[in-house]
């Protein structure tokens, strides 16, 4: 193939200014490249480690298909905080940007949801039951990367437990709030303030994370970016269905799907006494009218917030 002599020196004045911009010196870059391996799909992918990483705790063949599943999950889950990282320091954003990244995060979780058939009609109960034992007491509740898309989402009396968000404004400290969050009563006594072993172990790995990350977005999360708009953006049409869009697939459709298969499962198969791995109260914790988790609650109206999640049969 006869190069294109023009096309090159372009190329080359281009890669001279990328690099002298970094104070580096174009030839050794371009020498390096003389030794360099072609790039192979398994290479960029890292195929190799990514098939390394499934490793059973039991012989029943249908926990290679849990922990594969989960796994997906977690790589769904940095997907969508890639995007919200897009929204949130994103400068002089516009509402097509902002809505098809919501777009973006919404299929994510559509899948995510679809995906539970896998789970629901892909493992035999009764391998389920035996092998999850060998699980306890790790629980999916402690998927961090699903916390941290809640904290990038909206405000923190978003996620406040109810019982307590008279208290809590603004001005609350970072760790005052994180000890009200919602899910701290899937494993504490509020009475006692004794925690379960599950969320001592939660927070021993990943408190600072949560913490760092609330202070982070408290003022560039989806609903602070969203009313940083001009106000004449914020009445955008397609913006607003994305917002509540991505609020209903978040928090109802895909919360009833994981506690349908969690039911099918822990409560319907007549096997076990019908305990999360984790010991929470797992169908007040994950049902939406219990724990009304809405991270835009300014854009529905009083009777859609009044029957959030009522309609949703377990």
């Amino acid at each position: 193939m006869t190069l294109d002599k023009n096309k090159s020196e372009t190329v080359l004045d281009a890669i001279d200014s990328k690099y002298q911009a970094l104070h580096q010196k174009t030839e050794t870059h371009l020498e390096g490249l003389l030794w360099s391996k072609p790039m192979t799909y398994w290479d960029y992918i890292q195929t190799d480690a990514l098939l390394s990483l499934q490793t059973q705790r039991t012989t029943l063949p249908d926990e290679m298909v849990f922990i594969m599943y989960h796994q997906v999950n977690e790589l769904i889950f940095k997907m969508i905080l890639w995007e919200m990282r897009q929204i949130s320091y994103s400068e002089n954003i516009t509402t097509a940007f902002f809505t098809e990244r919501l777009q973006r995060i919404s299929r994510y979780f559509e899948m995510l949801t679809t995906s539970f058939q896998i789970m629901e009609n892909g493992m035999e109960v009764e391998q389920y039951m035996k092998f999850r034992n060998t699980l306890t007491p790790a629980s999916g509740f402690q998927s961090a990367q699903y916390r941290l898309i809640e904290f990038c989402s909206t405000d923190l009396i978003n996620l406040i437990d109810y019982r307590f968000r008279a208290s809590i404004d603004r001005s609350t400290s970072y760790e005052y709030a994180f000890e009200h969050l919602y899910w701290q009563a899937a494993g504490k006594d509020y009475t006692t303030g004794k925690k379960s072993f599950l969320l001592e172990e939660f927070e021993r790995k990943y408190k600072p994370v949560f913490l760092s990350h609330m202070q982070e977005y408290n003022t560039i999360n989806i609903w602070q970016k969203f009313q940083q708009l001009p106000l004449e953006d914020q009445k955008n049409k397609a913006l607003i269905d994305a917002m509540r869009h991505l609020d209903h697939t978040v928090n109802i459709t895909w919360v009833m799907q994981h506690l349908n298969v969690a039911i099918k499962y822990i409560d319907n198969s007549g096997i076990g006494d019908g305990a999360a791995t984790g010991g929470s109260d797992w169908k007040k914790y994950m049902h939406p009218k219990y724990q009304r988790r809405i991270f835009f609650p300014e854009l529905w109206s009083a009777e859609e917030l009044s029957n959030w999640g009522e309609s949703e049969k377990m």
